[in-house]
C-alpha cells in the first residue's frame, strides 16, 4: 500500500468519525432549535466571518503549498520557515483589521448575507455577528497550520480539529437552552478558537519556530501576492453560492434559510468526508511533482484522483436522491424540527447533492492549475460560474422558490466543471477528460440499479417495522448497507482500475487491523 493511499485512508477513519460527531451536533442543534429565528441568525452569523476570511485562509494556504515546497527544495528549511512567519504576521494583522471594520459595519454586512431580514432577526443577527467577527483571526491561523501540517505530511492531525469543536458546541446547545442563547454564540467562539489550538502542539513537535519578522520585500512574498488574490476567487467560488443561495433565502423567511443550512451542513458532510480528505493528501503531491518537473505524472495521478472521486460520489449522490428523505428523518426531526421541516430540507438535500460531484472534480482541477502556479483559470472560471449561478437564481427564484435556489447552484457547478475540463485540456497536453468520463458512465449505471434496488427495498421494509427512531435508523441502515453491497458487486464487473486499488486498500487496512488484534492474544 502506497504512502499516499495509507495517508488518504486513515485521513478519512478520522474525517468520518469527526463527522459522525458533527451530525451529532447539527442533530442536537436541530432538535433545540428546529428551522426558527435562532438558528437563521446563528447560521448567518457564523457564515460571514468564514466567508470574510475562510475564504481568504484557505486560498493563502492552497497558495502557501507550492511555494514552501519550493523554497525547501531550491533554497532550505530556515528560509521555508521564515516565508510562513510573514505569511503568518500578515494574516494577524489582516484578520484584525477586517475584524474591526467588520463590527463597525456589522448592519451592512447582514443585509448583504442576509437580504430578507427584518425586525427582530435582523437586531440579533448584527449583535451575534459583532461577537464572532473577531474569530476570523483563528479561522485564518488554523487554515495555515493545516497547510504546514499537510507539507510535513501531518494528514491525521487537521482531521482531528472537528472532534473539540463539535464538542464544545454540543455542550454549547444544551447549556443554551436552559439559559440564554447568547450561552451557544460563546461557545462557538471558543469552538473556532480550539480549530487553531489544537494545531499548535503539533506544529512546533514538526520543527515550526515562530519569528515576529515581517519580511515584505521578499520576491516570494510578492509573488504570493499576486497568486493569492486569483486563488480567493477561485476557493471563494463555494462560499460564494453559499452565500448567493442563503441571502436569497433570507426573502422566503428565516425558516427556509434554516433548512438550506441543514442542507448545506450534509452536503458539506460528503465534501468533507471525502474531498477534502483526498485533496488533503494530493495536493501536497501534486506540488512535488510538478516541481519535480514529473508532468506526466502529475496529470496521471490528477486524472486517477478524479476517477477515485467519482467511484465514491456517484452513488453518494443517487443514494441520497433515494433516502433524503429518510435521512433528514433519522437525523433532524424531534421536538422543534417539525415533518415540514423534514420535507423541506430534504427537497434541498436531493437538489443540492447532485452538484457535489462537478465541485469535487472542480476542485481537484483547480489544485492542479494551483500546483502548476497558475492561480487565474480557476478563478476566471469561477467567475463566470458565480455569475450563472446569480442569474439562475434571480431567474428561478419566482416560480420555484427554494428549490429554484437548489438548483441554479447545481446546474451552475456543472457549467464551471465544463470549463474547468476545457481550460486544463488547453494547459496540459497530456490532459484529457476521456478516462473520467468512461469511469462516470460505468459508475453511473452501478449507481442506477443500485437506488433502483435500494429503494424497493426500503419501500418493502418500512410497512412491516415500528414508526420508532431504532426501527427508522435499523431500516436506514440496512438500505444503505444492502446498496453499498450492490453496489460493490456491479463495480466488480465493470473493470475500472481505481476501484481494484481502492477495494485492495480497504482489504488491506482490515487484515493489517486483524494482525493486530490476533498478535495481541
Amino acid at each position: 500500500m502506497s504512502k499516499t493511499a495509507k495517508a488518504t485512508f486513515f485521513l478519512m477513519v478520522v474525517t468520518i468519525l469527526s463527522k459522525i460527531i458533527g451530525l451529532a451536533r447539527d442533530s442536537v442543534l436541530a432538535s433545540a432549535y428546529g428551522t426558527g429565528m435562532y438558528v437563521a441568525v446563528y447560521n448567518t452569523a457564523n457564515k460571514i466571518p468564514v466567508v470574510l476570511f475562510a475564504v481568504i485562509g484557505s486560498a493563502l494556504a492552497t497558495s502557501l503549498i507550492p511555494l514552501y515546497n519550493k523554497l525547501s527544495n531550491e533554497d532550505s528549511e530556515e528560509r521555508a520557515l521564515s516565508f510562513l512567519n510573514s505569511v503568518i504576521n500578515i494574516v494577524v494583522i489582516a484578520c484584525l483589521v477586517i475584524s474591526a471594520v467588520g463590527i463597525l459595519a456589522a448592519g451592512p454586512l447582514v443585509r448583504i448575507f442576509a437580504v430578507g431580514y427584518e425586525g427582530e432577526a435582523f437586531r440579533l443577527c448584527v449583535q451575534v455577528t459583532r461577537i464572532l467577527l473577531p474569530t476570523i483571526i483563528f479561522v485564518g491561523l488554523a487554515n495555515i497550520f493545516t497547510a504546514y501540517l499537510q507539507i510535513k505530511k501531518r494528514f491525521v492531525i487537521p482531521g482531528l480539529i472537528g472532534f473539540p469543536y463539535s464538542i464544545i458546541i454540543i455542550i454549547s446547545i444544551l447549556l443554551s437552552t436552559r439559559t440564554n442563547f447568547y450561552v451557544l454564540i460563546f461557545g462557538a467562539f471558543i469552538a473556532i478558537a480550539s480549530k487553531t489550538i489544537f494545531q499548535i502542539p503539533f506544529i512546533y513537535k514538526e520543527g515550526y519556530k515562530y519569528s515576529r519578522k515581517i519580511d515584505l520585500h521578499d520576491q516570494v512574498m510578492k509573488d504570493m501576492m499576486i497568486l493569492v488574490i486569483p486563488v480567493i476567487i477561485g476557493v471563494g467560488a463555494n462560499q460564494i453560492n453559499s452565500v448567493v443561495d442563503e441571502s436569497l433565502a433570507s426573502l422566503l423567511g428565516t425558516s427556509i434559510v434554516a433548512s438550506f443550512g441543514y442542507a448545506r451542513r450534509l452536503y458539506e458532510f460528503v465534501q468533507a468526508l471525502f474531498i477534502t480528505s483526498i485533496l488533503s493528501v494530493v495536493y501536497p503531491k501534486f506540488s512535488r511533482l510538478v516541481v519535480s518537473d514529473k508532468i506526466e505524472r502529475f496529470v496521471d495521478s490528477m486524472i486517477q484522483t478524479m476517477n477515485v472521486i467519482i467511484i465514491v460520489l456517484v452513488p453518494i449522490v443517487i443514494g441520497c436522491g433515494v433516502l433524503a428523505k429518510p435521512i433528514v428523518e433519522v437525523l433532524f426531526q424531534r421536538n422543534a424540527f417539525t415533518a415540514e421541516d423534514t420535507i423541506i430540507t430534504a427537497n434541498i438535500l436531493i437538489i443540492y447533492v447532485t452538484g457535489v460531484l462537478a465541485f469535487a472534480l472542480r476542485d481537484v482541477m483547480s489544485r492542479g492549475f494551483y500546483s502548476l502556479e497558475d492561480s487565474k483559470t480557476p478563478m476566471t472560471n469561477g467567475v463566470i460560474a458565480i455569475i450563472f449561478n446569480v442569474g439562475l437564481n434571480l431567474l428561478f427564484i419566482k416560480p420555484l422558490g427554494y428549490k429554484g435556489l437548489a438548483l441554479a447552484t447545481s446546474i451552475s457547478a456543472y457549467i464551471g466543471l465544463f470549463l474547468f475540463f476545457r481550460s486544463m485540456n488547453k494547459k496540459v497536453n497530456y490532459f484529457s477528460p476521456k478516462k473520467n468520463i468512461i469511469v462516470f458512465v460505468k459508475c453511473f449505471v452501478s449507481a442506477a440499479v443500485m437506488g433502483i434496488l435500494v429503494r424497493f427495498i426500503f419501500s418493502m421494509m418500512t410497512p412491516h417495522l415500528n414508526q420508532g427512531l431504532i426501527f427508522k435508523v435499523a431500516n436506514l441502515g440496512i438500505s444503505v448497507m444492502f446498496g453499498a453491497l450492490v453496489y460493490a458487486i456491479i463495480m466488480y464487473f465493470m473493470r475500472v482500475e481505481e476501484y481494484n486499488i481502492l477495494v485492495n486498500l480497504f482489504t488491506r487496512g482490515i487484515k493489517v487491523r486483524i494482525k493486530k488484534i490476533t498478535k495481541k492474544y
